[in-house]
């Protein structure tokens, strides 16, 4: 497939997978908010939960977001600490344990108490990387907030609340928090740009196992173990075909890969 064709191709399907084709997908519950307060945190939580099964995610987003109700803002902010147990007491998530789901929301709830936003905390680490050619730096630094938060205050950080929290660094492909980072960047139907002060072509693409399948075939990666290095190699390539937002192709790979579609 030689450039000018998969160009087409690419443009095709970004502009086929629009809004009406969210479903299911864990961004359609940033739809659901109108209060960008509200879309934030909701962005955030469910991209900690965005792994496994797709319809185990929205089961499980399902639940989490009937406790969070209308304004999952305020909920969050107002949280006292003792109920989390009576909140999230019964609510499991593959590698997470109930423990760790309290843990990652009574964090939440001290972010958005001390710094307001969860954008607040990403700029400031944003700041001191911005002539980097990506957000691996600042990533790092914002995921190993919450981890050395949860160090602090438990003595010990779980495997589950680890797995939260990936670390660039070490390697992971880090697909949940791209994501997060993608939905508050990126600005069209499908994305919210929230996050202005962050040019698109800092983001890294995504990865998981079926965005990986669809980019080997099309030749943008040529690793076979699901990394950063692979992150940043499909989005180097995607550059070519749009330099300022290579990783708007990113939900409608996905999606062709997740619903065994053909390219």
């Amino acid at each position: 497939m030689n450039k000018s064709f998969l160009k087409e191709k690419l443009d095709y399907h970004y502009k086929a997978f629009g809004r009406a084709q969210i479903s299911p997908d864990p961004l359609q519950f940033l739809h659901l908010y109108k209060d960008e307060r509200d879309i934030e945190i909701v962005g955030f939580v469910s991209s900690v939960f965005a792994y496994g099964n797709v319809q185990q995610i929205i089961n499980t987003l399902n639940t989490v977001f009937r406790v969070l109700g209308e304004h999952p803002y305020d909920f969050i902010k107002n949280l006292d600490g003792k109920l989390l147990p009576d909140y999230f007491g019964n609510t499991l998530h593959r590698f997470y344990t109930s423990k760790d789901i309290q843990h990652f929301f009574a964090e939440l709830n001290y972010v958005i108490n001390e710094k307001e936003s969860l954008k607040n905390l990403f700029l400031k680490f944003y700041a001191k990387h911005k002539g980097d050619k990506n957000l691996k730096s600042p990533l790092s630094e914002f995921s190993n907030y919450f981890l050395n938060a949860s160090f602090k205050k438990y003595k010990k950080v779980t495997p589950g609340y680890r797995f939260m929290f990936a670390d660039p660094m070490t390697g992971s492909a880090c697909k949940r928090m791209n994501l997060f980072l993608r939905w508050m960047i990126r600005k069209d139907e499908l994305d919210f740009g929230l996050w202005s002060e962050i040019p698109t072509d800092k983001l890294v693409i995504p990865v998981d196992t079926h965005v990986a399948r669809i980019c080997r075939e099309l030749k943008l990666t040529t690793r076979k173990n699901v990394s950063w290095k692979m992150a940043e190699e499909i989005t180097e390539n995607l550059k070519k075909f749009d330099a300022v937002d290579p990783v708007k192709y990113d939900f409608a790979i996905c999606h062709i890969g997740m619903r065994k579609l053909e390219f």
